[in-house]
């Protein structure tokens, strides 16, 4: 027994040890000398596969070359790594005469050499399934105790095979087959296709108010939850999870719990509408034995008819009573078998593809519905409530398509966890079905009998925020960016390349304090991170018209069409006030995302921008920089030119406001990064509009075909006599100190033209 003890000393050393070499099958790791001045050498194996054979070897093989020698010991060393799980199958192949258990240990002696196989990180080991092999050719006359006829199998000629099966048979039944092959000396055994199962999480640390044994953040440390906690006050990372009954886990906004195996609820947990509640093995069970809620709130609604598109991150939920409130004419899912759209308008040509979601109907995992709020609902923010088992592991979605559509194949899915999910993430596993870019509903303006649809008044697709995962995200109506993580219990539209299933999966879930924070409609605004240049512009006016798109420079898109993964288009017929939207060679979609080949941004770059308006009243529009990452567009201005006036305008210095007539306009617009596109014929054109006309009562006019930004009165000696400040293309300013003089007017337009002009004032 000494030796064994003083080798299980040196695994545990050799264990924890840095710098460690994964060696080939009987590679020599150690050679020494034992307490009994014996020779020993370990044979080192580490992170082993399903399937793989351990052999027990040493330096030197006896003459049959099928054991150990009489003055050597062998020692292999196996140690659960991380990417290792309890339950995978492994098979374990030893020569040797006689086969002994020793201190929950499996050891094979020969002579007076031994050999230990050391499980290091299972408490306990067990064997659920056992086959053994002996050489003598007569049937046995007695069994291993717990064996019994049944198990015998008959082998070949020269042999008997006995196969034991046990679910987690104990060490004294395993003494006990090992006590049998040596009394009866069988020889020859192997142990073959042996599932070993253990526990994985040997800490447990219990919260009573302070925790037991230490804090959880330990993927390999079981978390039990004795009373009421709340995440806010630090996240919970565990092997395991318990809440027992009478306590409640609440996880707070912006904060997660991150369970690496099972979950067993008695009491009652609740995940609020920011907070993430992760599974991280797909096989792992979350059981249900209390009460499970999910709690979302979406932004402020202006009215009960403003819809929301959700998703159940719970099984076996109900339209009823998730939404116990909302009409039954107010609740939908979406048939993308129903949707045929001939005409290009995204509209579905006959009007069947929303369905009614009735009552009792249950909400499927990954599907997604489309409800409003109650009618005696009077603005504020909507609720949701989900309860039951958490969702976890694989989700498997339809993805349908009609054959008869020319349009895009729009499928209505959501995301079917308690937690947010990486689209990016969702994309890379499920591209050969769907394409790269999602549509969330963030709806900010009211329905109305003008925009175009099924019903007598519909709303407007320009509600639409979108999300690619080449190019990045762009805000709909409501103004929030979405970023590549899909919220909990948030419905969405993805483009179907093909029919098939997409799936999500645990892996693509989110245990972090902030990528929950979006919900469409949401209330947060997250920029995407500095990667690249991206630009997004906005388009806006007084009345309440909002439109955003991106021009995106980034790896692997080019000028031209590289599908929606870079370049997703407007989603609109005709159903908008005035939109804002950027232009391709050679095609006619109108992009809200445009991905552009990442080396052919300089100062000789030009973008195309369309404008298209139907308000045949007078307005002001302004474009502005919504915001904008890279290097190259923080260190150059970006200017608008307006080819309508011949301008040149800065807009990284403010916005420009301008007015426009009834139609669609595609080649008015173009953003350029220098100030050369101008010509000086040009220039000399801006010289020459000015015009100074008297009026009345000290006033005088000033007009130019561009907007005039600042003008500056002086005497005919240099002295500054008046300084004004412009927006537009006609200024009248009061010069009622000038008695019949000649003075001189310096004005600066907007697009950087300055004119100095001279005039008489009667």
């Amino acid at each position: 027994m000494k030796k064994i003890i003083y080798l299980f000393i040196l695994l545990l050393v050799f264990n924890f040890g840095y710098g460690q070499t994964t060696l080939a099958k009987e590679d020599i790791a150690i050679i020494g000398v034992n307490t009994d001045n014996e020779d020993f050498t370990f044979l080192l194996r580490t992170d082993i596969a399903a399937g793989t054979t351990i052999y027990f070897s040493d330096n030197e093989v006896n003459a049959a070359g099928t054991g150990l020698s009489d003055d050597n010991e062998g020692v292999v060393l196996f140690t659960a790594s991380t990417a290792y799980s309890c339950g995978t199958v492994l098979s374990f192949i030893a020569n040797s005469s006689e086969f002994t258990v020793i201190d929950n240990t499996f050891a094979l002696a020969n002579n007076s050499g031994e050999v230990v196989l050391a499980f290091q990180g299972y408490n306990p080991v067990t064997l659920e399934w056992i086959t053994f092999l002996h050489a003598n050719t007569d049937p046995p006359i007695n069994l291993p105790v717990g064996f019994t006829a049944a198990d015998i199998v008959d082998g070949s000629a020269d042999n008997r095979e006995y196969n034991g099966s046990r679910s987690n048979p104990s060490w004294a039944e395993l003494n006990n087959i090992a006590n049998y092959h040596q009394a009866n000396n069988y020889g020859g055994i192997t142990l073959n296709t042996n599932v070993f199962t253990c526990s994985p999480c040997p800490i447990t640390t219990t919260w009573t108010g302070t925790w037991s044994n230490g804090l959880p953040n330990d993927l390999t440390k079981s978390v039990v939850i004795n009373s009421n906690y709340n995440t806010t006050a630090g996240d919970i990372m565990a092997c395991s999870l318990t809440i027992d009954s009478g306590a409640t886990l609440t996880i707070g906004n912006n904060s997660f719990a991150e369970i690496e195996h099972d979950v067993t609820n008695n009491g009652t947990i609740i995940v609020e509408t920011q907070g993430n509640f992760v599974q991280n093995d797909n096989a792992s069970i979350f059981t249900n034995n209390g009460t499970s809620r999910v709690n979302k709130t979406t932004a402020s609604k202006a009215d009960w008819f403003y819809y929301t598109y959700w998703s159940s991150p719970v099984t076996g939920e109900t339209i009823g009573s998730v939404f116990p409130d909302v009409d039954g004419d107010r609740r939908f899912w979406f048939n993308a078998a129903n949707f045929v759209d001939n005409t290009g308008d995204d509209i579905d040509d006959n009007g069947d593809d929303w369905q009614p979601a009735y009552a009792a109907d249950a909400m499927i995992p990954g599907v997604g519905y489309a409800t409003t709020e109650s009618r005696f609902f009077f603005g504020g923010s909507g609720t949701a409530s989900f309860e039951g088992p958490f969702n976890t592991g694989n989700v498997d979605v339809n993805i349908t398509l009609n054959a008869a559509n020319t349009g895009i194949n729009w499928n209505f899915i959501g995301n079917p966890y308690p937690s947010a999910v990486n689209f990016d993430a969702f994309y890379a596993a499920n591209s050969a079905v769907v394409d790269g870019a999602a549509y969330f509903w963030s709806q900010a303006t009211p329905h109305a009998e003008s925009n175009p649809g099924n019903e007598q008044s519909n709303f407007s697709k320009n509600d639409y925020a979108t999300y690619t995962v080449g190019s990045g995200g762009v805000a709909g109506a409501s103004g929030v960016i979405p970023n590549q993580y899909i919220p909990s219990a948030q419905g969405f539209f993805i483009p179907a390349l093909t029919a098939g299933t997409a799936t999500f999966t645990n892996a693509m879930r989110m245990a972090d304090g902030t990528s929950n924070l979006q919900f469409f409609k949401g209330s947060n605004k997250t920029k995407s991170s500095n990667v690249a240049n991206r630009l997004w512009l906005n388009l806006t006016t007084e009345n309440g018209v909002f439109g955003q798109i991106l021009l995106a420079y980034v790896e692997e898109a080019t000028n031209g069409n590289d599908g929606l993964s870079y370049d997703a288009p407007k989603l609109v017929g005709e159903d908008y006030a005035a939109i804002l939207y950027s232009k391709m060679d050679a095609s006619p979609m109108r992009y809200v995302i445009q991905g552009k080949d990442i080396y052919s941004l300089n100062e000789d770059e030009i973008i195309k921008l369309g404008f298209s308006t139907t308000i045949n009243v007078f307005t002001e529009y302004k474009l502005s920089i919504a915001q904008f990452e890279g290097d190259f567009l923080s260190n150059n201005p970006i200017y608008l030119k307006d080819n309508a006036l011949n301008t040149l305008y800065n807009l990284s210095n403010s916005d420009y406001t301008f007015t426009s007539d009834v139609g669609e306009f595609n080649d008015r617009f173009e953003i350029v990064f220098s100030d050369k596109v101008l010509s000086t014929e040009a220039f000399e054109r801006e010289a020459n509009s000015l015009k100074i006309l008297e009026t009345d009562n000290n006033h005088v006019q000033f007009t130019t075909t561009s907007p005039i930004k600042t003008i500056k009165i002086f005497d005919l000696l240099g002295r500054q006599l008046y300084a004004f400040e412009g927006n537009s293309n006609q200024e009248i300013y009061n010069l009622s100190s000038l008695k019949r003089t000649i003075f001189i007017a310096k004005v600066e337009l907007l697009n950087g033209v300055t004119i100095t002009k001279k005039a008489f004032k009667k």
